[in-house]
This record gives C-alpha cells, structure tokens and sequence, in this order.
C-alpha cells in the first residue's frame, strides 16, 4: 500500500545567474513499510528532498502526498502538526538540546504538541535503544553513538507515519554505524516504520529494500535490492 507519492517536483534557489535548480522533475513513490535509501554525490539535491518530504522546505513547484493528503496544501499551523505527528526526522549532528537530559530531549515532540507521553512506549524505546540507566544524562555526558540513538527516539516516540533519516551515520565509526543501521532496520521491521535514508554508505544502501540514486537533482536509477 502507498504511503508516500512524488509528483514532479522542482526546488529551486536563487534567481537569474545564481539560479540553483536542486530537485528537477522529480517523481517516486514510497510503500508503506519500505526501506528506501536514497545515494547520490554531495550537491546532488538528496537533503533537499529529503526535506521537502519532511514538510522542512517547500517545494518550487510539485506536489507531495502522505497518505493521499496533499502535504504543501495545509496552512503553516497544520504543516508543523504534520512535522511532529507524521514525520521523524533524524539528522548527522543529533540536533540535540544540550541543557535536556536524554528522556527530555527524546520526549520532546509529544511535549511540543500539548501530548501526554505514553509511557509504556517510551520504556520500549529506551531499552531497545540501549539507553537504560542514561535518562538523566546529557547530551555532552554520552558518546556519538548514544547522542544518535537518542536522535533515533524522538523520531520514533511519535510513532509517526515515515522515519526521514540525513546521513545518521556520518560522524560514527563503522561499529557504531552498523548499530545505528541495525535499530532504524527494527524500527523498520518490530513498528512497521517506513523508512528513508540518505547516505554516502553502500554497505548501508544495500541493507535496503530499494535504492534511488539521485545526480543534478534528478533520479536516474530506482532498483530493488535483490538480497
């Protein structure tokens, strides 16, 4: 069943001779419950679809429809409703807040949206992030790969309808890379997330279901992995 569709979309910076065309015509669609990774060189427009998936950015021109709604049709007010209950983004840096401690800084979309924290799923979270007996920390007293998997719960404490991944294994040496890959792969699976991840990684690429490789802002290559 179809979660995510695509439909010719175009972002595009600047004007006239600093004119920057990031995404060009873009179209996919995502299945719900599916691992895409999306590949490409740096400057190729990967983080700005991203984005523009994620509600973060707005489109040039196209459209973007998450469970048949027509995501850049809402007001702003109902496009940050979105963000926080439909969307988990994870970032490379974390994007932690330094003065929250870790049950914090993962709790904090539910606190955003006016939500009570179920926390029955919060206590799932924490032990399957290896994350016990850290809740009081801060982000400063853990290592990067527990800053990550902190990132990782507050995508996922919303239960939102599709995980938005940017490179979260970029500052992580291969071991804790592959952890990381590991829990987005059981959220994938044990939650049934849909999942997009950018990466450099091949390794993790083909760990996906499918790959779309993405140059000049364009798709030239969607397959799937045969595994």
């Amino acid at each position: 069943m179809e979660l995510l569709r695509v439909e010719h979309l175009t972002k595009v910076y600047g004007k006239g001779t600093n004119m920057v065309k990031a995404l060009d015509d873009v179209s996919f669609t995502v299945e719900r419950g599916e691992f895409v990774a999306i590949i490409g060189p740096s400057g190729s427009g990967k983080s700005t679809l991203l984005h523009i998936l994620g509600g973060v950015d707005r489109p040039t021109s196209g459209k973007v429809y998450m469970d048949g709604q027509d995501v850049y049709a809402q007001k702003e007010d109902q496009l940050a409703i979105f963000r926080r209950r439909q969307v988990g983004l994870i970032y490379q840096f974390y994007n932690l807040i330094p003065v929250l401690n870790v049950t914090e800084n993962i709790t904090l979309p539910v606190l955003m949206d006016g939500r009570k924290t179920d926390e029955e799923r919060l206590e799932e979270l924490l032990k399957i992030l290896k994350l016990k007996g850290r809740e009081g920390h801060l982000p400063n007293q853990l290592s990067g790969g527990q800053q990550q998997r902190v990132s990782i719960g507050r995508a996922l404490i919303n239960a939102p309808a599709v995980v938005l991944a940017d490179e979260p294994t970029g500052n992580l040496d291969s071991r804790n890379s592959q952890d990381i890959v590991d829990l987005l792969k059981l959220s994938n699976k044990q939650y049934g997330q849909t999942l997009v991840v950018i990466t450099h990684d091949e390794n993790i690429a083909l760990q996906a279901d499918r790959i779309l490789a993405i140059e000049d802002g364009k798709i030239y290559r969607d397959e799937v992995n045969r595994r």
